[in-house]
Order: structure tokens, then C-alpha cells, then sequence
């Protein structure tokens, strides 16, 4: 079966229809998106898929909407929307397309549905409401905005509005989705660091990456520090608690706090140690040789206080 035709709505947009078609393009390259609410173009037929429209939800014809009224319903009674619907039926192909590794794809869908997707659906049926003062900065807000104002009285206005919009929002989707492919990524490389760290309170990583997850993982509980190459240096990180607040398990010495160069070097009496952030979560030395000694000096004072 060909599909030739992505239909939805016509009007303004919203932010699940439009994250729907970033799907569905990349599936379908060749598709072209109709926007319409005429029922030539809204009746299900082989050629195509139609979704936030023709309230039905279909998948065996293809018709993919939520305005109904009996709408599609998660497992835990939470309604979808076109957004939610569309992953769930092509949101491994679609990860497919992108490259992900068949031993990751089922973790990222449904990490995705659950952080991405499952917001946007409360948003568009109304049981979330955006609140305060970051409000109108959320995905679904900001993709809206992106509409026509009122007065545009140019006839294309919304579906050229539409694609602009289109082309940000399949930026925001692959970036969320490369990022949780990248935290796998990098799960697997502090696995491997914390087993060759064995008991010592230091954690050192190749690179900077994402490391709490994994260590949360491993139980990894005596590990109080994290050290890794940067550019033309190397860092010394502390470790949340947890990932609500920025509480540390341990912070670097109070000595330390904003301080830089020699000043840090004759309080740490540490060459090469460079720069101690006054909030005590990071600091920075010219090495590795460097940076471990800062490390074992923060972590020996954490035990003995």
C-alpha cells in the first residue's frame, strides 16, 4: 500500500496534529500533507492516513482522530490525542528510521510517550493546563503560537504557518529522542567506569555525559564525585541526591568556594587546580593528575565530616 496523502485539519493548528505529521513525514517522505475538513478528503481510503480529523480512530483504515464522542483511551483511562495515537502505532518505525538500535527502541518509546507525548495529549484534551510564570513557554504553547494572528487575511497563511511550524517541531522531536538515545549510550559506559572504580568514592568517565541514572542503577551509593576530560581540562562534579533538588551527596570544601588559579592552588595546595564554582559543585584543574588530587582531598574531607 502507497501512501500518497497525510490528511488533517485545516485552520489553526495545534501542537498534536503538527507533532503528528513530524511523524508521519519522515515515514512518508513523499506524502504530501493535506489540510482539509471536506469528506472527499476525510474518508478513509488506502492512499492515506487521517488523523485529528473525521472522528474515528481506525487504525486498520487508517483514520487516526480523538474528537469523538467515545474517544480512545490509555490503559490508565487518560484520553489521547492524534499525537498520542500516532506513536503508539508508528512510534517504533519511526524510531526505527532514525537509527536507533533494535535493543533500545522499545525503552525509548515508551520513555518518549511518557515525558513527550503523554503531556502534549493532556494539554490538547484538557485535563493538563500550563501554570505558572513559564506557562506560555511550554512545547505545545510555544508550537501555537506559531499561527497566523487574527488579522492575516493572506488565504495561505496558516498552511505556510504550518510548515514553519513543521520544521520546528521535528527539531524539538529528534532532539528528545536522540537525547534519550544518548543517555543509553552513555549508561553503558558508566556501568562499565563504576565497576572498574570498585570501592573508591571517585567516578571517572571518558567524557562528559549523563551519569546519575546509571549510578542510581548500580546502587552506586559510595560514589561522591565525578571526574572526566574537557576541551583543554578536566572537571570535578559532585552528585545529586536526587534529581528534584541540587542538594550534592557531598560538596567540595568551603575553602575552595570562588576561588581561581593560584588562589585555588594555594588552598587546595593542588598545582594546576584552576577554578572552584562559590557554589561548590564544580571545580577545574589543568589535568588529570590535577583534578584526582582535588577529588581525593574533597572526598577524604566528606568522610571525616
Amino acid at each position: 500500500m502507497t501512501i500518497d496523502y497525510l490528511v488533517t485539519h485545516s485552520g489553526g493548528f495545534h501542537a498534536d496534529e503538527l507533532l503528528s505529521s513530524v511523524i508521519l513525514t519522515r515515514l512518508y517522505p513523499s506524502a504530501r500533507i493535506v489540510r482539509s475538513r471536506e469528506a472527499a478528503w476525510i474518508t478513509p481510503s488506502e492512499d492515506r492516513i487521517i488523523y485529528d480529523v473525521g472522528r474515528d480512530y481506525q487504525p486498520q483504515l487508517g483514520i487516526f482522530d480523538h474528537h469523538q464522542k467515545t474517544p480512545p483511551l490509555r490503559d490508565d483511562g487518560q484520553p489521547y490525542s492524534s499525537f498520542g495515537l500516532i506513536w503508539r502505532h508508528y512510534g517504533h518505525e519511526y524510531l526505527q528510521s532514525m537509527g536507533i538500535p533494535d535493543t533500545d527502541i522499545t525503552a525509548i518509546h515508551s520513555g518518549f510517550d511518557a515525558d513527550f507525548v503523554l503531556p502534549v495529549d493532556q494539554v490538547d484534551n484538557g485535563t493538563l493546563s500550563p501554570s505558572g510564570p513559564l506557562a506560555d513557554l511550554s512545547l505545545p504553547l510555544l508550537l501555537e503560537s506559531l499561527k497566523p494572528v487574527f488579522d492575516d487575511r493572506d488565504p495561505d497563511a496558516e498552511d505556510r504557518a504550518f510548515g514553519q511550524a513543521l520544521v520546528i517541531a521535528r527539531a524539538f522531536v529528534e532532539a528528545a529522542i536522540g537525547r534519550k538515545s544518548a543517555k543509553l549510550r552513555a549508561e553503558a559506559v558508566v556501568m562499565a567506569a563504576i565497576r572498574d572504580a570498585g570501592e573508591s568514592p571517585i567516578l571517572e568517565l571518558p567524557m562528559g555525559m549523563p551519569f546519575r541514572s546509571a549510578i542510581e542503577k548500580a546502587g552506586a551509593d559510595h560514589l561522591l564525585f565525578v571526574i572526566h576530560p574537557r576541551d583543554s581540562d578536566w572537571t570535578l562534579t559532585g552528585i545529586r541526591r536526587d534529581p528534584e533538588n541540587f542538594a550534592l551527596r557531598a560538596d567540595l570544601p568551603a575553602a575552595w568556594a570562588g576561588l581561581t588559579d593560584a588562589d585555588l592552588e594555594r588552598a587546595s595546595g593542588v598545582k594546576g587546580a584552576k577554578f572552584c564554582h562559590n557554589a561548590r559543585f564544580i571545580a577545574v584543574a589543568s589535568d588529570r593528575e590535577a583534578v584526582r588530587k582535588l577529588a581525593e582531598l574533597a572526598a577524604e574531607e566528606a568522610r571525616q565530616g
